[in-house]
């Protein structure tokens, strides 16, 4: 705190400049007092505004805050129920057991009627073992002919491969549906089914079920080539060390995928034979164009992507590529550099930006 000046003992200019400094000091503690009068007046003004929200003002989503509501109450004696597994519909076998004695008690309560006071079910895998039928063909020597005779076999189960068509759809489904390899495979039936099984038989049914995949995708083929529509398109695929191509022709529920070394024309004229739809959907590249006999449906993702990548070229900055063939390096190192330079704006001569 500062201490009070002795005014007696102090001269008429010390005075003055007492004066002075106290009416600097007046004025500025009025200047400030108007200030935060201006403050508090700004401060009230607000009290009456919403908050802000997200949907007000420039508040990011992740703050937003919703409002607190009151809690549910539940009534009394009505306890939630629980979440459990609901009983199978169809069990495959019940077992209905009846109470001796009381639990209390012990008294016999065989005699007394009862009524079912809980259900629940119990799920267990069966022991999974491979069903093996030996089939024993008997025979003998004809008494007329002389020559000898041998039971037929059944039809059902024909000599040859000793695998039958279950074992042979579970191979199937899990070695291209789980794409699991072929020595996994065979450990997996081992494991499992306890059935010894080399890589070798595994490849066997495999080779064995190539026509009657091939009947089905030429049944999917011949509902294709029926229907006035047809879509098309490819996308890269390796196979082995190789870059081939997985081509897909479609329309509703039916779909026929093709693995080919190639990206030609000559995929779809094999697969179309003679037949043309009348409507033919596909991208812009030019093997899937003037298929239709009536009008073609671009794909507008490539057709947007098409024209954002002409569009940064202008015709005159485009380069021309010099004649020469297509598998010298020179050609390659060509196309490699018109492709950079369609990837960049145009540049302009004045010096002003390419935007501008």
């Amino acid at each position: 705190m500062t201490p009070s000046p002795d005014l007696p003992s102090m001269n008429p200019s010390e005075k003055d400049a007492l004066i002075f400094a106290l009416l600097a000091r007046i004025d500025a503690l009025i200047e400030e007092n108007a200030s935060l009068r201006a403050r508090v007046s700004e401060l009230e003004a607000r009290l009456g505004l919403p908050p802000k929200t997200p949907n007000n003002s420039s508040t990011p989503p992740s703050q937003g805050r919703k409002a607190s509501g009151d809690a549910a109450t539940k009534a009394k004696g009505n306890p939630h129920p629980g979440a459990h597994r609901p009983l199978h519909p169809n069990p495959t076998a019940k077992r209905d057991l009846f109470a001796s004695s009381c639990q209390h008690c012990g008294v016999d309560v065989s005699q007394r009627p009862q009524i079912a006071c809980q259900a629940y079910d119990r799920v267990e895998i069966p022991e999974i073992k491979p069903d093996v039928t030996r089939v024993t063909l008997h025979g003998g020597v004809c008494p007329c002919c002389g020559k000898r005779f041998k039971a037929a076999a059944p039809v059902d189960m024909p000599p040859g491969s000793p695998f039958g068509p279950n074992l042979r759809a579970l191979v199937i489904y899990l070695r291209f549906t789980q794409n699991i390899s072929f020595e996994r495979l065979a450990r997996l039936l081992s494991d499992l089914l306890g059935l010894d099984i080399s890589e070798g038989a595994l490849i066997n049914m495999l080779d064995a079920s190539r026509d009657a995949f091939a009947a089905q995708t030429n049944a999917i083929r011949a509902r294709l080539l029926s229907g006035t529509a047809l879509e098309s398109d490819e996308t890269g695929l390796r196979v082995g060390k190789k870059n081939w191509w997985l081509w897909v022709f479609h329309h509703e529920n039916s779909a026929v995928f093709l693995a080919r070394p190639t990206r030609a024309k000559t995929v779809v004229a094999d697969f179309l034979g003679n037949f043309r739809p009348d409507f033919w959907v596909s991208d812009r590249y030019g093997g899937q164009m003037g298929w239709a006999n009536k009008a073609n449906q671009v794909c507008l993702a490539h057709l947007i992507r098409r024209q954002c990548i002409c569009a940064q070229t202008a015709p005159s900055a485009r380069p021309r590529l010099p004649h020469r063939s297509a598998t010298t390096p020179a050609r390659r190192r060509d196309a490699e550099s018109l492709r950079r330079t369609a990837r960049r704006p145009p540049r302009r001569t004045d010096g002003a930006p390419a935007n501008a």
